[in-house]
């Protein structure tokens, strides 16, 4: 194979995996909108990896992880199963200017998603690093069967976020530190159906639902450190800027800011203790600032009376920011086999106040529990991890029905499922 061939063979993969990614059926909805990890050992390891990079998917984690990596090449391909639901209590008081809903649970079809990734890492004669990993971050998707929102049916959105990250590492002359860069790519896709009830509270009701799909694209930029303490202690810092996306100007007239929606900013730190050759641990704090975009974090009321749906201070989904702990094991015997298992937990960004906008997006999940393996096979290696949610649920009062006792209140849950198999080779 010519030197030519070895460099486009990756390629050529990552344009499949970017062709079968910006499907509008890919979704996620884990921590808030974010996946959990990214890479099929890291997701097994509940997303832990800032400070132990696994795979040449590591940038997406800390983009100085590339320089522990080697040559390789990583694809995987995910089963991403969330079941969504919610429940309205309580009949309509039908006064006047009210938003009451029809009582009883509604479950969200659409449960399987194929979710790709695909990763490349070379090493340069005079010590760099470079690397391109494709993946999916984040998305949300909720598909009702019937009418939500006053006689518009089906009922839902199908948002999907597309990541292409090439990065550049190096190592500090001692091999111990390292630094990465990653220019990042973005592409979105979203679509809402069934929310033209809103209508009279939108600055413009012709672009506020069942426009079809819209996309966007952004750029922004992703900083790692990654050092090795000691032989068995590594720290690892990573840094996502807030990624400024073109407007969906098919739905100025319901995301705040005609259209826009960015993506937020995030940051991770960790720690990785290694307690042999072929046992480690990795814990990680990771922030998402869902506070950086006023589409996601503006509340629903007083925005709602305010200002309309779409204008500077619409009202929006009403997210907080999130914190986000992981731990994660790795450990084998020596023998082909490498297990690894990890949890994450952190409080879910919806509030007991903004229930009913987000039917549409009930990102409630606060727990992951993960298991995984890899396992030589020749001159590749084999992987697969498991991730299970379990139920949450958050319930408060519709705040557009009128405030006398029995006044409806709505519940959001969701509990998934993903599992994700894996093959590397190249190294």
């Amino acid at each position: 194979m010519t030197v030519r061939e070895s460099f486009h063979q990756p390629i050529l993969i990552a344009v499949a995996a970017l062709a079968v990614g910006v499907l509008p059926d890919v979704a996620f909805a884990t921590n808030g909108y974010l996946i959990h990890g990214i890479g099929t050992r890291t997701k097994a390891m509940a997303g832990a990896g800032v400070a132990l990079p696994l795979d040449a998917l590591a940038p997406g984690t800390n983009p100085a992880g590339l320089a522990f990596i080697g040559k390789r090449y990583d694809l995987g391909v995910g089963l991403f199963s969330p079941r969504r639901e919610f429940t309205v209590k309580g009949a309509p008081t039908g006064f006047p200017g009210t938003f009451g809903l029809l009582p009883g649970t509604v479950e969200s079809d659409s449960e399987l998603f194929v979710v790709p990734n695909f990763g490349a890492a070379w090493e340069r004669p005079s010590g760099q690093h470079l690397g391109l990993a494709v993946y999916g971050q984040g998305g949300m998707n909720t598909d009702y069967p019937r009418s939500v929102f006053f006689g518009s049916s089906p009922t839902g959105v199908d948002l999907s976020q597309l990541f292409i990250v090439p990065t550049w590492a190096a190592r500090s002359p001692s091999g111990r530190h390292a630094f990465g860069v990653s220019p990042i790519l973005a592409y979105q896709s979203f679509e809402a159906q069934g929310v033209q009830a809103f209508g009279g509270f939108s600055s413009d009701p012709a672009n506020l639902s069942n426009k079809g799909h819209d996309d966007s694209t952004g750029f922004g930029v992703k900083l790692g450190y990654l050092g090795q303490v000691t032989d068995r202690f590594s720290v690892g810092l990573s840094w996502q800027s807030e990624i400024g996306m073109d407007a969906f100007s098919s739905y100025s007239g319901l995301f705040a800011g005609q259209g826009d929606f960015d993506i937020p900013s995030n940051w991770v730190a960790g720690i990785a203790y290694r307690f042999g050759a072929n046992a480690s641990l990795a814990l990680d704090y990771q922030q998402i600032n869902y506070s950086d975009v006023p589409s996601v974090s503006n509340q629903l009321l007083p925005n709602l009376l305010m200002a309309p749906l779409g204008g500077a201070n619409g009202a929006g989904f009403g997210w907080q920011d999130m914190e986000v702990i992981k731990a994660g094991v790795q450990w084998g015997d020596g023998s082909p086999w490498t297990w690894r298992a990890g949890f994450s937990t952190g409080d879910q960004p919806i509030p007991e106040s903004e229930v009913l906008f987000n039917i549409l997006a009930p990102g409630v999940m606060e727990e992951h529990i993960t298991f995984g393996f890899s396992r030589a096979a020749g001159k590749g290696e084999f992987s697969m991890a498991v991730m299970y949610a379990p139920s949450v649920s958050v319930e408060g009062l519709n705040p557009l029905e009128a405030p006398i006792p029995g006044q409806q209140r709505i519940e959001l849950q969701m509990t998934q499922w993903d599992v994700e198999f894996g093959y590397s080779w190249g190294f």
